[in-house]
């Protein structure tokens, strides 16, 4: 079976990222979690033009400046695969609207230890952090619970 292609953004101002807080959509993997924005690839597209679209769709911003930083991996025994296009955001333009998938906000980067993260989501936010480089991360769950993370193909966790 094939992994199902998505693309993840945190946009940056002010040493904060762009949050989105998911409470609003029905049978979420990602329910009451915090996550960046982005979403599933739609036919032909790339992971930038994906990016672009979900940016717009999500937050009503245009992305005028962002990156590829990595390539995330999930492999778990009660979802799909999915291969995940991860990038940053420092320059946009546009009116920020409302999200029909949860609450957007702006969140200090030194309060996300304090929010509801997927635990895998704590590693690749401090790889963006800490390196510039890009980086190939495959994170392995059984139901919610981390069991294992390789990174660059050596096991960290």
């Amino acid at each position: 079976m094939s992994m199902k292609k998505t693309t993840l953004c945190y946009i940056e101002k002010d040493d904060e990222y762009l949050m989105l807080h998911r409470i609003r959509k029905k049978n979420d993997v990602n329910q009451d979690k915090w996550i960046g924005i982005g979403g599933h690839f739609e036919e032909g597209e790339t992971p930038e033009a994906c990016i672009l679209r979900e940016a717009k769709e999500e937050t009503g911003l245009t992305l005028t400046s962002f990156r590829l930083r990595g390539l995330v991996e999930f492999i778990s025994d009660i979802w799909p695969d999915e291969a995940m296009y991860l990038f940053t955001a420092d320059e946009f333009i546009g009116e920020m609207t409302g999200c029909d998938e949860g609450e957007l906000e702006w969140v200090k980067k030194s309060r996300l230890p304090e929010l509801n993260l997927w635990e895998g989501d704590y590693i690749f936010l401090e790889l963006l952090d800490e390196r510039e480089s890009y980086f190939e991360l495959r994170l392995v769950y059984e139901g919610d619970c981390l069991k294992k993370a390789v990174l660059d193909g050596r096991r960290i966790r």
